[in-house]
């Protein structure tokens, strides 16, 4: 069964090229999410910083193929969890790294929940948002699959770090 998740974690575009390259992963999309609305759902306006928008991928994922520990575990590997407003060179409020899921879905939220303290208790300072999606907006065009039409482009998480995470099976009981 096809599931949801969102995962912000510095500029949408290298996590969303990360998660395309996961097996399991079936549908990725670049947005904004959890800001003040439509209105300001657009790259120049979130950059201003008075939006509350993070860059996000919406991540669909068979949940047969692939889990919510998974992709966290992926996510975990290339961002800085104490970090606040930024990830590595990408600074600013749109670059906060949280995980969201759809109101309503436990089974994910719960998920979410216990990779999250597992997660908390390796860090001092653990700044990763983790709640509800509250909206979420799709990214311009020019965002979309950015690495793939661009593959010189600029990215914060190492291709050799995709490559190896792509590559490597994730072990299931790495958060039980």
């Amino acid at each position: 069964m096809n599931r949801t998740i969102y995962l912000a974690g510095g500029c949408f575009w290298g996590i969303e090229h990360l998660m395309k390259a996961l097996p399991g992963v079936v549908e990725t999309t670049c947005g904004y999410a959890n800001g003040t609305g439509e209105q300001d759902a657009d790259y120049r306006t979130v950059c201003t910083g008075r939006t509350g928008f993070r860059e996000t991928v919406k991540v669909v994922f068979d949940d047969t193929a692939t889990s919510v520990d998974a992709l966290l575990y992926a996510l975990f590997h290339v961002i800085d969890p104490e970090a606040v407003n930024r990830q590595a060179h990408d600074i600013g409020t749109q670059y906060q790294a949280g995980v969201f899921w759809t109101p309503g879905d436990e089974e994910v939220a719960e998920d979410v929940h216990r990779v999250m303290d597992v997660e908390r208790a390796h860090y001092d300072h653990f700044a990763v948002e983790e709640k509800p999606l509250e909206n979420f907006f799709d990214a311009e065009e020019y965002h979309q699959d950015y690495l793939d039409k661009n593959p010189d482009g600029y990215c914060h998480v190492p291709r050799a770090t995709i490559a190896q995470l792509a590559s490597t099976p994730f072990d299931e009981g790495y958060y039980r």
